[in-house]
Parts: structure tokens; C-alpha cells; sequence
């Protein structure tokens, strides 16, 4: 009895205000907001937010400079004689500054930018696949602990449903109106309604646990709002299926990165056959040296040096290919390769997609009926089980008699809960297919 309070008040604190209770929309939003597979595509996001920068800067010359000093020591030239010194030293400055300028290479700087436009736009599609699937994920878990949640009431009821029956057999045993082995047969059931107990709270903390480890928050204390679900009608039911199919192949995801893979393919072949075109760069430099050593004839201030021998150096260098070893020819026929692949990888998601979606849509159609035929049997069993519960009273069956209908109807209820939840799940599967918000 300690065991069965206990349970009792489980299910107590769940209309209660002690803890905080989480609605769906907070697990979800909590979800999106913590999960790491989803913090490590934003920071994927932020990979590409740099390579974008890269790629136009490949667009700007590079500028570098230089500064040396060296010092030679040993044999020389006098720079006025040009005759050989002996163990002379000689030390030298120079200082340059370089600007080098891409004027040409086949578009690839181009195709690289758009590239990594591109592979942004992906990321940020892949990273909305993930939050969608993840959602759902999410739904399915909540929608799993209503589940536990209601089959967890039911097999109370029933257990203090056979408490009630225990205490009446007893009395009528008492009486002499019953034999004793009915008494026996009442406390077996009691019994066994006590294990369903057990085994109903265990699978609701389970199914707890799953959901907080989903959310990657303590299980301890962790607790979910119950929600009022409708009842399955036609109202929520999808009749025909090409809409579905329809807006999915528009806005899914997964559909329009396929379709960006493909032109990111094609952008790899633009790259690859740049190998194809001639490159011209465009060079400028600036600079001065100074040199002194002791045998000098005529010596300047470094400075004034410096100024005198400054110069400007301007280079403007055509590279034509003419033989690559293959490199190009392969490169080439490697990314077209790629391009059938990409347009194949793009047929297969639609494949995909249609037949989840045909997957999800007959499947709701056949939980809707069996909803339907789970309420026509709880309604048959219930009657069943009324008519039973009073024959046995008026001594007209046998407990045994009486026990078969009582499960009969506990097999009604929990086939009725099955059917409900498995139909709400699989509409909000058909729902996420059409882009409709998950949470209320």
C-alpha cells in the first residue's frame, strides 16, 4: 500500500503547482537553443561568415614589405677601381615594398566567391534541416510521456478498481455467499493490478528521462504540462496526398540543398577548367639599398644614400598553359562526374521524400481507423464488463468469468490510447511535411 501511494502521488503532482511544469513549446525552444549538434552548424555558419571574407579579399592586391641588413666580411671590389680588396668589411641595408595585384585567372576568384556565398546559403539550410528534425524529435518524446502518463492512470483505476472488488468478495465470502477461493482469485488480481502499477510508472519515468535527455536538462524534479488533446476526427485527417508531396518538394530542405549542391558542382567545374585560361598578374615594387665599408672612396650619409638609390620597379607577367601533365583535363572531367552525382544525390532525396511522405500519409489513414475500431471495442468491452460486474454480483457467473471481461476491457483502453497517440503523432509528422508549426 506504501508503494501504491507513492504512485498515487506521482500522478497527483502532475496537476499540482509545486515544480515547474514544461509546456511543448518550452522543450522545444530549450532544444533548439541548447542542443550541440545544432550549436556546432552555427558555428560551421561562422566558418563560413570568415571564408566569405577570404574569398573577397582575394579580390584586393597583397601588399608586403621588407627590411635587411648584412654584414659581409672578407674579400671585395672597390666600386671605383674595381680591383680586388682583402679583408674588407662591408655592411648593407636595403628595405622594398611589394604590391602584387591578380589581374586575371580565369574567373576562379570569382567562381570562389560565389562558391562561398553558396556554401553559406547550404549550411544555413542544413542547419534549419537540423532544428526541423530535431523538433520533432522533440514532439514525439513529449507525446511519448502523455502516453505513459495516460496508461499510468489507467492501470490505477484498475487497480483500485480490484481493491473495491477484494473488499465486496471478501464481505460475500464473509457472508457465506461466495467461496473462498474467489477470495483468493481477488487478491491474485490485486496482485497482478499492482504490477501494471509498477510497470506503467516505470515506462512513464522512462519515457521522462528520455525527453530530458533529449533536452539536455536534470532529470531529477523534471517534470511536463499535460496537455488537452483532441480527440482523432476527420477534421485533422489529410484526404489527399499530392499537396503534401507538392509543398514538400518546394520548401523542404533537404530538397533545396540538394538542389544547391548541384549548382555548387557546376561552380567546382568553373574552377576547374580556369586551369584552361591564361593568368595575368600585375607587380609593383618600391625600394632603395645602402652598402658601406672602409675602403670606399666616396662615402654618403645613410639617408642621403637611401634616397639616391631609391627606385620603382613595375611588372606585368602573362603565364599561358600549355601543358599541365593532365592536371587540368582530370580535374575537369572529375568535377563534371560530380555535377551527374549531385544531380543524382538530388533525384534520390525527392525519391526520399515522397515515399516518407506516402509512409506518413498511409500510415495516418490506417491509424485513423483503428482509432475509429478502438472505440467501437472500448464501447463493446465497457458494456461487456458493466454487464459482467453486475451478473456477478447477483451470483450468476464465476470471478474467473468476471476477470475476462475486467481485461478484455483493460485491453480496450490501453488499444484505444495506442491508437489515439500513434494518430496525433503521425498528422504532426504530415503537418512537419507541410510546414505547419509543431507546437501550439
Amino acid at each position: 500500500m506504501k508503494h501504491i501511494c507513492t504512485v498515487l502521488f506521482l500522478i497527483g503532482t502532475l496537476s499540482g503547482f509545486a515544480q515547474k511544469k514544461w509546456t511543448l513549446k518550452e522543450c522545444v525552444d530549450h532544444a533548439l537553443e541548447h542542443n550541440i549538434t545544432i550549436k556546432q552548424s552555427q558555428n560551421n555558419l561562422l566558418i563560413n561568415a570568415e571564408d566569405v571574407i577570404a574569398a573577397k579579399g582575394q579580390f584586393l592586391p597583397s601588399v608586403s614589405g621588407s627590411l635587411g641588413e648584412r654584414l659581409n666580411i672578407g674579400s671585395g671590389f672597390d666600386r671605383v677601381t674595381n680591383q680586388r680588396i682583402f679583408n674588407q668589411t662591408t655592411h648593407s641595408f636595403n628595405y622594398n615594398i611589394n604590391i602584387n595585384q591578380n589581374v586575371f585567372n580565369g574567373f576562379r576568384t570569382l567562381n570562389l566567391y560565389k562558391q562561398s556565398l553558396l556554401n553559406q546559403e547550404i549550411n544555413n539550410l542544413e542547419l534549419a534541416r537540423i532544428k526541423d528534425n530535431i523538433s520533432l524529435n522533440v514532439v514525439n518524446a513529449y507525446l511519448n510521456v502523455l502516453f505513459n502518463i495516460e496508461n499510468l492512470e489507467v492501470a490505477i483505476n484498475q487497480f483500485d478498481f480490484s481493491q473495491q472488488q477484494l473488499i465486496q468478495v471478501r464481505n460475500l465470502v464473509n457472508a457465506g455467499i461466495q467461496p473462498k477461493a474467489n477470495l483468493f482469485t481477488s487478491e491474485a488480481n490485486l496482485s497482478r493490478d499492482e504490477q501494471q502499477v509498477t510497470i506503467a510508472e516505470n515506462n512513464y519515468n522512462l519515457s521522462l528521462l528520455s525527453l530530458s535527455q533529449l533536452l539536455q536538462i536534470p532529470f531529477n524534479g523534471f517534470e511536463v504540462e499535460i496537455i488537452d488533446l483532441e480527440s482523432p476526427s476527420d477534421s485533422i485527417l489529410y484526404n489527399d496526398i499530392q499537396p503534401i508531396i507538392s509543398y514538400a518538394f518546394g520548401h523542404r530542405n533537404e530538397i533545396i540543398i540538394a538542389e544547391r549542391n548541384i549548382e555548387n558542382a557546376e561552380l567546382n567545374t568553373e574552377i576547374s577548367r580556369s586551369g584552361y585560361y591564361p593568368s595575368v598578374n600585375f607587380n609593383y615594387g618600391f625600394g632603395s639599398t645602402w652598402s658601406e665599408s672602409k675602403n670606399d672612396f666616396f662615402k654618403q650619409e645613410f639617408f642621403t644614400e637611401l634616397d639616391v638609390n631609391k627606385g620603382h620597379n613595375f611588372n606585368l607577367s602573362v603565364n599561358i598553359p600549355i601543358f599541365s601533365r593532365f592536371q587540368n583535363k582530370t580535374a575537369v572531367a572529375k568535377s563534371r562526374i560530380q555535377e551527374n552525382n549531385s544531380q543524382l544525390n538530388f533525384e534520390q532525396a525527392k525519391l526520399d521524400l515522397e515515399s516518407n511522405i506516402q509512409r506518413a500519409f498511409t500510415d495516418a489513414q490506417a491509424a485513423f481507423k483503428a482509432y475509429n475500431a478502438a472505440q467501437k471495442s472500448l464501447a463493446s468491452q465497457e458494456f461487456a464488463f458493466t454487464s459482467s460486474n453486475e451478473r456477478y454480483t447477483l451470483g450468476n457467473i464465476t470471478a474467473f468469468d468476471l476477470e475476462q471481461a475486467r481485461v478484455q476491457f483493460i485491453n480496450a483502453q490501453s488499444s484505444l490510447i495506442n491508437a489515439k497517440f500513434d494518430f496525433i503523432f503521425k498528422t504532426k509528422v504530415l503537418d512537419f511535411y507541410m510546414g505547419k508549426p509543431l507546437t501550439p
